[in-house]
């Protein structure tokens, strides 16, 4: 017995030297690398129709994410649904109109590749950096809910319909930014939850939030509230103070 317990110390003590030397042989550096990375936007830009007639006037600009369902390289899908799909069956809009596409079915919009675009074009064209308003549906509802979480002083107004939020972030929102929220409560993509819970968080913190919910609605709740007139008349009323 006392054999095998002089036998077990012993490799103990083997591996505990042996793990000391190994550490004493670990090489802890300090380097970097800046690293570039690139992306092709395809996109339209709807103009207002008296854009060319009004010269000297600036106007309010709307970036509209669309969903998972028109990411890709055929530009033509994001006619689907929202904004764009209400301009060719002849809506008329009194603000300009950024529609950038996804270029990845199966990956989250690039929102620093979206902040770089929307700034070219706002700076191309006759746009009131006071009235820059967001919106977006589905996959680009959280991806409108991260550019609000990131870029706290960019945008005038935000609508989002049945996007994924980042609750743990919300106070990073800008809280003079109005906010809409749409969502269907039998949504079985993106919990209705995921809604519910960011708006009451907000509230709870002061934030000027309206909620919209549709009861026995699912996902494509978009739908009904791009189909709001109201939205756009509200979108047009919000203007940043600084």
């Amino acid at each position: 017995m006392q054999n095998r317990i002089c036998f077990g110390l012993i490799a103990l003590l083997l591996f505990l030297f042996e793990s000391c030397a190994a550490q004493s042989n670990v090489n802890l550096i300090d380097d970097e690398l800046v690293t570039i990375t690139s992306e092709k936007l395809s996109y339209y830009l709807y103009y207002p129709e008296d854009y060319e007639e009004k010269g000297d006037e600036q106007y309010g600009l709307l970036l509209f994410l669309h969903g998972g369902g028109e990411s890709g390289d055929s530009l033509v899908a994001i006619k689907r649904n929202g904004p764009p799909k209400m301009i060719v069956e002849g809506k008329k809009f009194p603000f300009l109109i950024l529609a950038p596409q996804n270029p990845y079915q199966k990956k989250w919009w690039n929102t620093r590749a979206l902040h770089q675009l929307l700034d070219t074009v706002i700076t191309q064209n006759r746009v009131d950096r006071k009235r820059v308003y967001l919106t977006g549906l589905s996959r680009g509802g959280g991806a409108a809910w991260e550019m609000a979480v990131q870029y706290p002083d960019k945008f005038a107004a935000m609508a989002v319909v049945c996007g994924m939020a980042p609750l743990p972030y919300a106070a990073w929102i800008d809280k003079d930014m109005p906010i809409w929220v749409f969502h269907g409560e039998e949504d079985k993509s993106i919990p209705f939850s995921e809604s519910e819970d960011m708006v009451n968080k907000l509230l709870d913190m002061g934030y000027q939030v309206k909620f919209t919910r549709y009861p026995g609605v699912g996902h494509n709740s978009w739908v009904k509230a791009y189909n709001t007139e109201e939205l756009y008349t509200w979108f047009t009323q919000q203007k940043r103070a600084d």
